[in-house]
């Protein structure tokens, strides 16, 4: 077993990190404050390199793996997790997809401008009455009556990062194509390109996380799309969004470890500058022992995360251990950014201390692309917990 990182993995960090602390920590405060977007952020990142990490060359991406993703999702984090929210979505939900799934003329249309930063892309899952339940999309794609190669969509989604920022080029979208033998909803997945006649994007606002990244809610009345539309083959849908999920998950780990290893960060520096009882409150052992305990369960959650990984990268089987991944960092975060506003008093309450902000953004961590419940779910029937024709 090996547990150095390679080279490239090191640079990363590195360059990540500084780009963190010197580009996004003075701004962070700001754009959470006004709940902005900030395309001139976005735009940096993608000259870091930041997007498109795992995408081979020939397409703009850096071509990279899934280790060397995460750790610069989880560099972000430790800073703001608004601008980690901007990058793990965009590659592991709208790059992704487009390049796992998508065609060579797809690939060649779409990819290289959200490898710059220069675009976003969306991934339209969650609807108002879907959530957890996925299979309960309601959104339709009938075959357009007077033209039998395009598709007529209808239906909403609800809660897609990066689907209504000023420089989003379009989303992929699942949708009910009709039934399969038995009766079960066949799932068809389309691309959709921002201003398609009859798709409206509307930014969503007032949200207590995240505040400074794009979610949308989408609406398709009649938009008309073309069979070159299709990612993947009719009926694809539900596999694709599937596999997805599974990589999104470490990518939302992610945000987990670097939300831990942020609050971690500052309640340590805090703990030792504050001074109480003439001494500085990291010798007192109420906090001593908070931050041994935050030390312990991060080293955990980085061998668990970065090991599923090193699997995802080497072609083997990662599902279980993203999911794992995924429970754990988000709860481990949830802990510690506790912790750390514990450790801060009543300053930890105030918006112009850093932890107050990641106490809010770690919350969505343990919803978004899987609840806490659906991660256990998920891992009890790799375990064997549930006999799975009854499942399905």
């Amino acid at each position: 077993m090996n547990f150095e990182l390679s080279e490239e993995a090191r640079m990363i960090r590195e360059s990540v990190r500084k780009f963190a602390e010197e580009e996004i920590r003075p701004l962070a405060h700001d754009l959470d404050k006004k709940e902005e977007f900030s395309v001139e952020l976005t735009k940096k990142m993608g000259e870091l390199g930041l997007f498109g990490i795992f995408i081979p060359e020939k397409y703009g991406g850096v071509g990279l793996g899934y280790i060397e993703y995460i750790i610069a999702v989880e560099e972000i984090a430790r800073i703001d997790g608004s601008q980690a929210a901007t990058l793990a979505a965009h590659n592991s939900l709208g790059v992704g997809p487009l390049y796992y799934y998508g065609n060579d003329l797809q690939k060649e249309k779409y990819i290289p401008s959200l490898c710059t930063g220069e675009n976003l892309w969306g991934f339209g899952l969650t609807e108002p009455d879907a959530g957890s339940d996925a299979g309960g999309t309601r959104t339709t794609a009938i075959l357009c009556p007077e033209d039998e190669n395009s598709w007529i969509i209808n239906g909403s989604k609800i809660f897609i990062t990066n689907a209504s920022s000023p420089i989003t080029l379009g989303s992929t979208v699942q949708t009910v194509t009709g039934k399969k033998a038995g009766g079960k909803k066949e799932y068809t997945c389309f691309l959709v390109d921002t201003g398609t006649e009859g798709f409206e994007t509307r930014t969503m606002h007032d949200k207590m996380m995240w505040r400074g990244s794009n979610t949308a809610e989408l609406f398709f009345d009649d938009v008309k799309v073309s069979d070159n539309n299709l990612l993947g083959e009719r009926g694809d849908g539900f596999h694709i969004m599937l596999d997805t999920l599974d990589r999104g998950r470490l990518s939302i780990a992610a945000m987990g470890l670097g939300a831990a290893q942020g609050a971690f960060d500052l309640a340590l520096k805090y703990a030792r500058e504050r001074i109480q009882f003439n001494k500085p409150i990291s010798t007192f052992q109420g906090t001593a022992f908070k931050l041994s305990d935050m030390a312990v369960e991060i080293e955990a959650a980085r061998n668990l995360l970065y090991k599923a990984a090193w699997l995802c990268d080497n072609g083997k089987d990662f599902k279980k251990e993203s999911a794992m991944a995924k429970l754990y960092t988000s709860e481990v975060a949830h802990r510690c950014v506790n912790n750390a506003v514990q450790i801060h008093g009543g300053y930890g309450l105030m918006k112009e201390y850093e932890v107050e902000r990641l106490y809010r953004d770690q919350r969505v961590l343990e919803i978004g692309e899987g609840t806490s419940e659906i991660q256990r779910l998920v891992i009890a029937r790799y375990l064997g917990c549930y006999d799975d024709a009854k499942m399905k």
